[in-house]
């Protein structure tokens, strides 16, 4: 990977194309590994890393090669997690009222919200927080990091009169289900929220070409995308935006966290891939039927 074009100390950093600049934008939100020191976790810090992408970063690193920007986060999701609703957040966790509107989900009743609080079971912190302790993080880490894609984004759109958005992510699937059967094997899962973030034809040439390799691909099922993609897919303005999850049991130990014999392999394919997208890209921009330039 080149070195950084944008640098947020502990933030975020930016790698711009260094081949023919093409619409195609990837980011990897959730491997950043720098914990800030201002966290305070009491839970042990293996146990956080739990919640890291660890590695896809380095996964899609060749996206500049090929002409693409990669943006990726340098604090870590447990921290504050970018792919979580601003109001997804537990007022439990809270020493203090919020000054408006909360809205927690099902994750967050789970301690995933934006403000993680269990780290594989165990309580990530032995107090509350303070209110002003989560504005800072939301406009210290959140906010940057959302305004840089934003930018990066619209900027690309508006240069090339369209834009295909990559979000990178992992996850670690349990052993087996609730009922105690082994769960469906699946490699990747491609994330469109039900179609609403990007051309079904930009889904469908990744999936195509993922199976080519030999890997079990789903759409939807079980991930259908979060607050990146919600908040940057527009494909009737010609952002299409796609979350991509690989299963982490093809690349690393998942107790370990070290990589695997496969990474090496798993990384030559993703290469193919992010060439195949950037291809994709170009093809659709000669189109006639490509998006005029954003005014």
């Amino acid at each position: 990977m080149r070195a950084a074009e944008r640098l947020i100390p502990g933030v975020l950093e930016r790698h711009d194309p260094a081949a023919e600049p093409v619409p195609v934008v990837f980011d990897s939100p959730h491997s950043g590994t720098a914990y800030p020191a201002d966290f305070r976790h009491v839970v042990s810090r293996d146990a956080l890393r739990a919640a890291e992408d660890m590695y896809v970063d380095e996964l899609f690193g060749a996206a500049p090669a090929h002409g693409a920007t990669l943006l990726r986060a340098l604090f870590p999701r447990s921290y504050i997690d970018v792919n979580r609703n601003p109001l997804d957040l537990d007022p439990e966790l809270l020493d203090g009222d919020w000054p408006g509107e909360l809205r927690p989900g099902g994750k967050t009743r789970a301690g995933k919200g934006l403000i993680r609080t269990r780290a594989q079971g165990e309580p990530i912190y032995d107090r509350r927080l303070a209110v002003a302790e989560v504005q800072a993080r939301l406009q210290g880490y959140y906010h940057p990091y959302h305004d840089a894609l934003h930018e990066l984004v619209a900027s690309t759109r508006a240069a090339h009169g369209a834009v295909w958005h990559v979000n990178c992510h992992s996850w670690t699937p349990p052993d087996s289900g609730r009922d105690g059967r082994p769960v469906n094997h699946v490699d990747f899962c491609l994330g469109t929220r039900d179609g609403t973030t990007c051309e079904p034809r930009f889904t469908e040439h990744i999936a195509r070409l993922l199976r080519g390799l030999g890997y079990e691909v789903r759409v939807n099922r079980p991930f259908r995308g979060m607050e990146v993609i919600r908040r940057h897919g527009r494909p009737e303005q010609g952002q299409h935006s796609v979350q991509i999850e690989i299963n982490r049991n093809l690349y690393m130990h998942r107790r370990g966290y070290h990589k695997l014999e496969g990474f090496a392999e798993l990384q030559a394919n993703l290469e193919r891939l992010i060439a195949a997208i950037c291809d994709y890209a170009r093809a659709e921009l000669r189109a006639p039927t490509a998006a005029p330039p954003a005014r």
